[in-house]
């Protein structure tokens, strides 16, 4: 009888110390979100076709690195109209300016050409614009993300022929519940987890919604009843230790034993 009782006494002891681990041991579940980024797109002003591609997708790049090349047919044709308008004008102004220092011209026919002679130097230097535009060059340093057109395919204006990615324009996005809100603000730091990442990812939050909105199909809550939640976004301290579209774990408060997601 007494070792009856002591084996419950026992059990009782270590059910007891059991709930009260349970209950010390507040794990902190996170909020689920994913790795975003603001491209950069470089797209020619004008139709044509890509005659040179000069980096591949993963690539770096820096700000003033050749990316690709479009044919430039048409806008050479006009950049020599131009040139040929613009001799012929230059010949009618020193025609009038010689014919003006003599006193045989006019001042109107003078003034005429003049104003010939320098729309004529506009349009050459335009021309000169749009064939210089026919290369697309990096606009930032980054690294090239994807690639729309290849050598050979015909791009239309102001489409993108590739992306670039800066480190710089990475961020994170996450969904909270409105009772959550008043834990956060901007500037805090969060810890960031991910399959596979380093241990010490972190970022810095610098956009809070200012309205909500119901919880996007493709986040799963922990907590079905929190139906409303608010958009943040932060910037990671390590935006090379992150891909674009890789699931990620915040958590607010860096301390707070992580809770096991599988």
């Amino acid at each position: 009888m007494r070792s009856s009782q002591a084996i419950f006494s026992f059990a009782l002891v270590i059910a007891l110390a059991t709930g009260l681990a349970g209950c010390n041991d507040k794990r902190d579940p996170g909020f689920q979100g994913w790795v975003e980024a603001d491209m950069i797109y470089v797209s020619p002003d004008e139709a044509g076709r890509v005659t040179k591609l000069n980096v591949r997708e993963g690539d770096e790049v820096k700000v003033g690195d050749h990316l690709y090349s479009v044919d430039d047919d048409l806008q050479l044709a006009d950049l020599n109209q131009n040139k040929a308008t613009l001799a012929n004008a230059q010949q009618t102004y020193d025609r009038a300016a010689s014919l003006s220092k003599s006193g045989s011209g006019t001042q109107a026919n003078l003034d005429s050409a003049v104003s010939a002679l320098r729309v004529a130097e506009a349009r050459v230097a335009t021309s000169e614009t749009r064939m210089a535009r026919r290369r697309g060059f990096a606009p930032v340093a980054g690294t090239i993300q994807q690639i729309y057109f290849r050598e050979g395919e015909m791009v239309a204006a102001q489409r993108p022929v590739l992306s670039i990615m800066p480190p710089g324009n990475m961020k994170l996005r996450f969904f909270v519940p409105e009772t959550e809100l008043p834990k956060l603000a901007i500037g805090d730091q969060v810890r960031v987890s991910c399959d596979n990442c380093a241990a010490d990812l972190s970022a810095k939050i610098y956009f809070i919604a200012t309205s909500a909105e119901y919880t996007p199909p493709v986040i799963y809550s922990l907590d079905e009843r929190n139906k409303l939640v608010y958009l943040i976004q932060a910037r990671p301290s390590r935006p090379d230790a992150l891909r674009v579209g890789q699931p990620i774990s915040v958590y607010l408060n860096p301390k707070t034993p992580v809770a096991d997601q599988r």
